[in-house]
Formats: structure tokens, C-alpha cells, sequence
């Protein structure tokens, strides 16, 4: 994960490093929830164009989407609600939960914006777009992503949610 080997070399590092493996760990969670998305709408859209109902793999897209934004939506208002009390489920050390803390609401903006991403990969999918897919996500993360991430990291000395920002952009592009 670059965000974690990115906190290494911060300001803190051991500080930097465990409240990132913490919110990596969130994010980690949400994300196996929306594979679940993935491989339904792959699954859905590849049955309905196979019958030759194209409205209908539409509408099962729309109807995908708008629930996987609404359950982001939903674990982000959650996360900034509980984000004085969350931390404390992962560590003891005040510097970290203060880190994670402030990290919550880039956390919280990751979170919306990931619950969406694989639901789309799977619609590419279904739709008979793999190697499309594939190429989008490496320019995406690695391109666009990770470096813009280091850069607003340590050139412009953002610190980890210049990481986190970057990398929202690399998935939201």
C-alpha cells in the first residue's frame, strides 16, 4: 500500500504510519462490501445484454449506484459522528487517535468515493470491457494517483491527507 510506505518517510513516521494502517484498515473493510456490488452488477449486466434487454442492465446499474453511494454516504456521516471515539477501538497511544482523528474526514471522503468505483469496474465488466477496466485502474492509481499523492505529500508538504487526496483523485478519475 503506498499510503503506509508513504507515512514512513513523514514527519512522525511511526505515528503517521499506524494512524494510515488504521484508516487503510477502514477503507479495507468498506471495500470488501463493495466487491460484493461488484460482482452483482457484473453478474447482472452481463446477463441482461447477453438476453438483450439493455434497459434493463441500466436500471440494474442506476439502482447499484445510488445504493452503493447511499451506504457511503451513510459510513461516512458514521465515521465522522463516532471520530473522537473510533480510534480508541484501535490503539491506546493519544498521538495516533489525534492523527486519525484528523485524518477522518479525508477518510470519510475516500470512503463515499470508493463505494463507487468497484460497482463501476463491475459494470465495465459485465459489459465485456476487462481489458478496458484494467488499464484505467493502473493509469488511475499509478499514473494519476500515487504520484500526485507524493507529490502534495512532500513537495508541497501536505503531509499523509496530501496521500489520501491524491489517491481520491486517482479513483475518482
Amino acid at each position: 500500500m503506498s499510503l503506509i510506505l508513504a507515512a514512513g518517510y513523514v514527519k512522525d513516521a511511526e505515528i503517521a504510519v499506524d494512524a494510515t494502517s488504521i484508516c487503510a484498515n477502514i477503507i479495507g473493510w468498506t471495500f470488501m462490501l463493495c466487491i460484493g456490488f461488484n460482482a452483482a452488477i457484473s453478474v447482472r449486466v452481463s446477463n441482461e445484454l447477453g438476453a438483450g434487454h439493455p434497459r434493463r442492465a441500466k436500471f440494474s446499474v442506476v439502482v447499484v449506484s445510488i445504493t452503493s453511494l447511499a451506504i457511503g454516504a451513510l459510513l461516512t456521516l458514521l465515521l465522522i459522528l463516532t471520530r473522537s471515539q473510533y480510534p480508541l477501538l484501535f490503539t491506546n497511544n493519544a498521538k495516533v487517535q489525534r492523527m486519525v482523528y484528523d485524518l477522518t474526514p479525508v477518510l470519510g471522503l475516500t470512503l463515499f468515493v470508493n463505494t463507487l468505483q468497484p460497482t463501476l469496474s463491475g459494470l465495465a465488466i459485465g459489459a465485456g470491457w476487462q481489458e478496458h477496466v484494467a488499464y484505467v485502474n493502473i493509469v488511475c492509481y499509478y499514473v494519476i494517483g500515487i504520484p500526485l499523492g507524493l507529490f502534495l505529500t512532500f513537495f508541497i508538504n501536505c503531509g499523509m491527507p496530501g496521500m489520501w487526496y491524491g489517491m481520491i483523485v486517482g479513483t475518482t478519475a
